[in-house]
């Protein structure tokens, strides 16, 4: 008699960081430095840097970062950083643009292991949750590509009211009602050919997944930290965040 195999699927060891915007809201930070090398304040690390070693802990060991605006910059920091990097780091340049979709399948390219699964995320993301939870929930639902979700605070105080009109009450910065695309991924091996050559996979490769139901969503754990690092506000705001969680 057999003994099935429960073993668990292995988390993914490579991962893609795209890191090529403009970062034109984030300026004059961006000026002279690409969106991933800019540093929240306090963190004493730039977000590519935290990108990275959280990648790291969460077991990956080959990652490829995807450069563009002043990739030179990003390129220069990581030869200098790279004996003290907790992973092996491949850049690639797109030599045009490719769109967001296109420039996810060229960097893939580039990754160690074609024949298997791997984690993406954009380069101005600061968070930190357990990839492997989130790579075992896209395992069980037998994913092509999982998304993790998260539930930002709005930006604006809002007003609660009664049926009559009467307001009761105001709540400041309360969570938005939906989830959103927190730009951090599992993708399957499989997942690089249906990518676009050029253009945009969530105009294109989301919406066919989403149809056939194989593209699973990862809410990401109540507690967790998360931001999107878009514009100077949100600079301020997450170093006001980190500093009361001690991190």
């Amino acid at each position: 008699m057999t003994t099935p195999d429960t073993t668990a699927p292995a988390a993914p060891t490579q991962a893609v960081v795209l890191a090529g915007g403009q970062g034109s809201r984030l300026r004059p930070y961006t000026d002279d430095r690409p969106k991933p090398m800019v540093e929240i304040p306090g963190t004493g690390t730039p977000i590519i840097g935290h990108q990275l070693a959280w990648l790291a802990a969460e077991g990956v060991t080959d990652a490829v970062v995807s450069c563009g605006h002043l990739a030179e910059v990003l390129q220069d920091w990581l030869t200098e950083q790279a004996p003290q990097l907790p992973l092996h780091v491949t850049t690639v340049v797109e030599t045009e643009p490719l769109g967001r979709g296109g420039g996810l399948k060229y960097a893939a390219k580039h990754l160690p292991h074609p024949e298997q699964p791997w984690y993406a995320t954009n380069g101005d993301i600061w968070t930190r949750f357990s990839l492997r939870e989130m790579a075992a929930f896209h395992a069980e639902r037998d994913a092509t590509a999982t998304l993790a979700l998260a539930r930002p605070r709005i930006p604006w105080g809002a007003v609660e009211t009664d049926t009559f009109g009467n307001v009761t009450d105001f709540i400041e910065s309360p969570p938005s009602p939906y989830l959103i695309n927190a730009g951090v991924y599992v993708f399957s091996a499989a997942f690089t050919a249906l990518l676009p050559d050029l253009g945009d996979h969530e105009r294109t490769t989301f919406p066919r997944l989403a149809r056939s139901r194989s593209l699973a969503g990862y809410p990401i754990p109540q507690g967790a930290y998360w931001r999107a690092i878009d514009t100077a506000k949100d600079l301020t705001e997450a170093a006001k965040e980190l500093a009361a969680q001690g991190r």
